[in-house]
């Protein structure tokens, strides 16, 4: 459950559009205690997608200097910080931001659909970044159906898959599946082109009540296991979720 900080701000009186704050968590990113930032807005417009509010816009906007008065209460008990949307790749200044955060002494994930490689490039190049997830939607032949986007340039995907498995910053690749949209050639597909990849995760979906559009069906735990089977062929370390 993400908390928000209710001062309201204007869009254009906000550098980092953001619109939520979860102040703890020890799940979301790996071997550190975190809190997590949600910021607003989305390159894509997947029907599955549980953040509808976020992608679109429609929530309370939380001023920087709320979110770095509490990272400053924090320091010393929290580790790190993830990044998460909607997609915080379209926020143009999420690289100045990320500076901020770092030089407080968090250590940063980042959570990204990989459609805009040249701003992960950037991050990457920078020393910006501690981890990194990546969302692998579907098969490339699906990448249209699943993100709700039909001429999606799928090499801008294919560029950032490369960034991170040819780098040196620890991330992981997840795919949320669920049956309408997911099939065991899609799964074949995915280890096939994420080939020697360090950490994939399957992840069922979940109807978190702020869906964007459709009704998923999340798929049973023999499937799951199908899938995980296939991905270990290919894939160093796979987990589910």
């Amino acid at each position: 459950m993400r908390t928000h900080l209710f001062t309201k701000i204007t869009h254009k009186e906000s550098i980092m559009i953001i619109q939520g704050l979860q102040k703890l968590t020890v799940l979301d990113f790996p071997g550190q205690v975190a809190c997590i930032i949600f910021t607003a807005g989305c390159s894509f417009r997947c029907p599955f997608c549980h953040n509808a509010t976020l992608v679109k816009g429609e929530g309370d906007v939380i001023s920087e200097e709320e979110i770095f008065s509490y990272l400053k209460k924090r320091q010393g008990i929290l580790d790190g910080v993830v990044i998460t949307g909607g997609e915080p790749t379209i926020q143009k200044d999420l690289k100045e931001f990320i500076s901020k955060i770092k030089a407080m002494g968090y250590k940063v994930k980042l959570d990204t659909n990989g459609y805009h490689p040249k701003q992960l490039k950037e991050l990457l190049d920078a020393g910006l970044l501690d981890y990194v997830a990546m969302d692998i939607k579907n098969s490339k032949e699906k990448y249209a159906l699943t993100t709700g986007i039909p001429n999606i340039d799928i090499s801008r995907i294919e560029e950032s898959v490369e960034l991170l498995k040819n780098g040196n910053v620890p991330y992981e690749f997840r795919t949320t599946t669920m049956a309408e949209l997911h099939s065991t050639q899609d799964i074949v597909a995915i280890a096939e082109w994420l080939e020697g990849a360090s950490k994939h995760y399957i992840q069922s979906f979940k109807d978190s009540g702020d869906i964007l559009n459709g009704t998923f069906t999340p798929l049973n735990e023999q499937k799951i296991a199908e899938f995980k089977q296939i991905l270990t062929k290919t894939i160093l370390e796979v987990g589910t979720r």
